[in-house]
């Protein structure tokens, strides 16, 4: 018989490793409210590893990518674009350029001219950019729903609007989840849970702590085709979607962005973020037609966290789970299923909280 494994959550990452564990086991996705609701759903979807901590987070990352093509099929809906990225100047911006080499990742360096061909719309290029060929971008809540499916067609099935309030815990560790009607019972737990982990936690006695990091994302009107890379400049970053709307987050450096609480109401921030949008292309009448916040889900230490807490749970938070999701969806099934640690994952071990 198959092992019955209950995954908590339906955001990107609870789905991508519902659809690597579904064929192999009898899979149950409980989401609180309904799939990717949560961050998952309220992204940027920029799919990357020029933005990384160290070196070896950089190959997570890197491998992350690698592992979008091992998908196929479910993730040709991935606008593989690639990035033009002069977020920098001067010394960092040379800086930037030579780490990346250095690991051996695409990148070159192109000047104004080659910048505006690439992209005309901007009125103002700048002296030079680097070029990630490899980066792309995805609808993160229509490929949460596309791996759901997935893992429905190999019999997973979705709970949604019921939460859990605790575990269902033996001498031998934990054996299923609370719900307010009842318990279930499982052969393993998965939180995939975002910025909620550690309180699901809190009555294990388990420290994961979260930091608090909102995020504002806004979007425009929908608009012919205005630009052809994820943009990452001085005044934020910047993608069109494949429905035309412009995307970008209120925050700069929003990979980086350290702030944990917003300093204004979602109306004010959207406008400031739309003004530094329409300052590329003064030729266009842009609005902004929506604007969300959502809690990133990033562990104190910015870094994923993944693995067994305690014997039945394992925990599958990070930032960003856009550009990690295909990874870890084969990383922790593996590990579920008895196949062994993962060096990949040895660097994020939730225990370096304890």
């Amino acid at each position: 018989m198959k092992p019955h494994v209950l995954i908590v959550g339906a955001g990107i990452i609870g789905a991508a490793i519902a659809h690597r564990l579904a064929p192999q086991a009898r899979v149950t996705v409980i989401e609180a409210a309904f799939a990717a609701a949560g961050a998952s759903g309220k992204s940027f979807g920029w799919i990357n590893a020029s933005f990384f901590a160290n070196p070896t987070h950089h190959r997570l990352r890197a491998e992350a990518i690698a592992a979008y093509h091992r998908f196929g099929a479910i993730t040709d809906n991935v606008q593989w674009s690639g990035t033009l990225w002069w977020e920098e100047t001067g010394a960092a911006f040379d800086a930037m350029a030579v780490s990346l080499r250095d690991l051996a990742y695409p990148v070159r360096e192109i000047a104004r001219p080659a910048f505006r061909a690439l992209e005309p719309r901007i009125a103002t290029p700048p002296a030079r950019a680097l070029h990630f060929a490899a980066e792309g971008a995805v609808d993160p809540a229509a490929l949460t729903a596309r791996l759901l499916a997935a893992a429905a067609d190999h019999g997973a099935q979705l709970w949604s609007g019921t939460g859990i309030t605790g575990f269902a815990v033996s001498d031998a560790g934990v054996i299923g989840v609370l719900t307010e009607q009842g318990p279930v019972f499982a052969d393993h737990v998965i939180l995939a849970t975002g910025a909620a982990t550690q309180s699901l936690l809190d009555p294990l006695g388990v420290n994961l702590p979260m930091l608090r990091r909102p995020a504002v994302l806004l979007r425009t009107q929908r608009l012919p085709p205005v630009i052809h890379h994820i943009l990452v400049g001085p005044d934020g970053e910047l993608r069109q979607d494949a429905e035309g709307h412009l995307l970008t987050p209120a925050a700069l450096s929003h990979q980086s962005d350290t702030s944990d609480r917003l300093v204004a109401t979602l109306g004010a921030l959207a406008d400031e973020g739309i003004s530094r949008v329409a300052a590329l292309f003064p030729d266009l009448d842009l609005r902004w037609t929506a604007v969300t916040v959502a809690a990133r889900p990033m562990p104190a230490d910015g870094l994923p966290a993944v693995g067994q807490v305690t014997p039945g749970l394992t925990v599958a938070v990070m930032h960003s789970g856009v550009t990690l999701a295909a990874l870890m969806g084969e990383l922790v099934a593996a590990e579920v299923m008895g196949q062994g640690p993962s060096p990949w994952l040895s660097p994020y071990r939730p225990d370096r909280f304890a």
